[in-house]
């Protein structure tokens, strides 16, 4: 069902704004609308341009609450709003001088990184780093030369360089390594390396010992300043989980404080010049029941007063809409949202979505087994993660049990149970003029017709609701569409069981005047609202067009009444499905492998669960919502709910 909306004043004194909201509009789901926008007729309104004291405190609430550890939930709220102001700043005080140290560590562990990078491809090398810096006569170049290049200097340079060049690491692109070169022949050797694109590296000459040995040093100090990192760590978390009770209450008070303040979003402030107090204003849409209780609490609070605005859609546009459903149709709202919410005047269809989903599923996928699995499993994933569509899963398997029984199937045997009812795939009917066919598809077809009238008739409530008188007598979805569709209907069923059928005068009573309420079904709404409106285009035009709109209607009736045949098919193929799947699994000849059989059914009832899932909800929007429902409601938004 859809609550009824009212819209609401709501003012007093400026400074007592967050008073109000955290006594009264905190308690009840209010969607706020600008009052500056909405009150134009008021004079003198300004925004409110404050900004909120409570948002960076919040954020760092937030942050500190994200490092504590999982299942943290007792909460001390008996702090003050100075109080937590006060802790949230020197909690964070706290923490910022702990992560300035772990910054400062983990810069520290970036250098020697770096160092430890430039060095390790030298390892190999057996000799003494502070020495070789410190040669008086040679020189020693650390660096690196292409694989290519080093080959060729191997054939033909070694033997004339004055150079001895020891390699330390190798790999696709490089050879690391370092030549030794004497003082007098440094620049003929620099040369000849630099012909080959040797890239000098420069080694520190702080390193002590074999290059081996330095970044065994280099190696012991990135882990003991990772260990000090960790230390920090550690104080960090002591440090927020210690006051992890302050910090939650703390969080989820400054939450509803941060909240209530960005009310004044919304807010409209009076401008009552000098020496007056200044008046806040607040306006909105909040349920009936709710609107009565705020009433009731604030009755005896001369420093809020509150309007009740009559005339809601004159002069406040369309309200917001807002469902309220029992429990188990709850899920069902999903669909709804997914289409469209209803607007305000409209029929809530969540139930009869409900009802005809779970029905139409049962009857497309009936079996016992199946049935219990997606019940089972569905609302096992309801209970503990709350998806909607879990939800639905589990109430559409308690009625494919239904129909399993109906039909005597159990995870596809038919010989375990006997059928309540009849078995799809045997059940046959004799009709007039068809012949033989398959009494799922004749109850198939016949079900569909009995919801095509009776969507006409929530077509013609929605219509009266909405005083569209076209809609309401004229269209083919009004109740000239009812009685042409209706008694057609009853034509047929009286027909194809025996009976007498209506005379030619009474066809062409109930089947021809609907017929002219359909091509006339402008001018007659003009006719009968009073509006002298001319026809824009010629009569022939207009015959011409009414007749291509009146050929679609009868197709569209023919149509939609066919398209109900899928659940007789799907409830047959089903069962013929099963069929496949225990002769494969050798269930036929008496012997059947327990995995195939297993593994069978489950495929099934993912794959086919999943078609007939989509093919149910297909009906659901083309067959009956194209023909009452609009779907062209604006979701109901209250302000203390937005940010969860």
């Amino acid at each position: 069902m859809i609550v009824k909306m009212k819209f609401l004043s709501i003012s007093g004194p400026r400074l007592d704004i967050d008073r109000v909201c955290d006594k009264y509009l905190s308690k009840y789901e209010m969607q706020l609308e600008n009052a500056v926008t909405e009150l134009k007729t008021t004079d003198n309104l300004l925004p409110f341009v404050e900004v909120n004291p409570y948002k960076d405190a919040l954020a760092k609430a937030e942050q500190f609450a994200a490092l504590l550890p999982e299942g943290s939930s007792k909460m001390d709220q008996s702090m003050s709003k100075e109080d937590m102001l006060t802790f949230i700043r020197e909690l964070n005080h706290d923490y910022l001088k702990l992560q300035e140290k772990k910054e400062l560590l983990s810069k520290k562990e970036n250098d020697v990184r770096e160092k430890l990078n430039v060095l390790e491809p030298f390892a190999p090398l057996e000799l003494d780093l502070y020495k070789t810096a410190r040669y008086k006569y040679m020189k020693v170049r650390f660096g690196r030369i292409n694989v290519d290049y080093y080959k060729k200097l191997e054939k033909y340079l070694f033997d004339d360089l004055q150079a001895v060049f020891l390699e330390g690491i190798r790999n696709e692109n490089y050879v690391y390594g370092c030549y030794f070169v004497a003082n007098a022949d440094m620049s003929k050797v620099d040369s000849a390396f630099n012909s080959l694109h040797f890239e000098r590296i420069s080694i520190p000459a702080e390193y002590v010992g074999t290059p081996k040995d330095a970044c065994a040093d280099m190696q012991k100090e990135i882990d003991g300043t990772k260990d000090q990192m960790k230390d920090i760590d550690q104080k960090i978390e002591e440090l927020v989980t210690s006051q992890s009770a302050k910090l939650l209450g703390a969080r989820k008070r400054l939450e509803e404080l941060s909240n209530n303040f960005d009310v004044r979003k919304m807010a409209a402030r009076t401008d009552a010049g000098d020496n007056k107090e200044d008046y806040y204003i607040l306006c909105g849409w909040m349920g009936e029941d709710d609107v009565e209780a705020l009433l009731e609490e604030s009755k005896d609070d001369d420093r809020i007063f509150i309007v009740v605005e009559e005339d809601r859609e004159k002069f406040f546009g369309e309200p917001p809409t807002k469902l309220k459903n029992p429990k188990l149709f709850k899920p069902f709202e999903m669909f709804i949202q997914m289409y469209g919410l209803p607007a305000h005047d409209e029929m809530d269809p969540t139930m009869f979505v409900a009802l005809t989903y779970t029905f139409i599923f049962g009857a497309m996928f009936g079996d016992v087994g199946q049935g219990f699995c997606l019940f089972a499993a569905g609302g096992l994933i309801y209970l503990k993660k709350k998806m909607n569509l879990a939800g639905i899963i589990s109430i559409a398997g308690i009625f494919s049990m239904i129909f399993g029984a109906m039909f005597g199937s159990i995870f596809g045997f038919e010989d375990i149970i006997p059928a309540l009812w009849l078995r799809p795939v045997e059940a046959m009917t004799r009709l007039p003029f068809i012949g033989q066919l398959n009494t799922v598809f004749i109850i198939a077809i016949a079900f569909g017709m009995a919801l095509n009238i009776l969507v006409m008739i929530f077509q013609i409530i929605n219509a009266a609701r909405a005083h569209d008188t076209e809609n309401l007598w004229f269209s083919t979805n009004g109740v000239a569409g009812l009685v042409f569709y209706g008694f057609l209907v009853l034509t047929i069923v009286l027909y194809m069981t025996g009976h007498k059928v209506p005379g030619n005068i009474l066809l062409l009573i109930f089947l021809g005047i609907p017929v002219l309420m359909f091509v006339f079904k402008e001018p007659l709404t003009n006719l009968v609202e009073h509006n002298h409106k001319k026809m824009e285009e010629s009569k022939a035009m207009f015959l011409v067009q009414g007749f291509f709109e009146l050929f679609e209607t009868m197709l569209s009736y023919f149509s939609n009444t066919l398209s109900y045949v899928r659940i007789g098919a799907f409830a047959v193929s089903h069962a013929a499905i099963m069929e496949v799947v225990l002769m494969l699994s050798g269930a036929q000849s008496g012997s059947p492998n327990l995995f195939g059989v297993i593994l069978g059914n489950a495929i099934v009832c993912a794959l086919e669960g999943l078609i007939v899932g989509i093919q149910v909800l297909r009906l659901e929007y083309y067959e009956m919502f194209s023909r009452f429902y609009k779907g062209t409601g604006r979701e109901f938004k209250p302000f203390n709910k937005q940010r969860k």
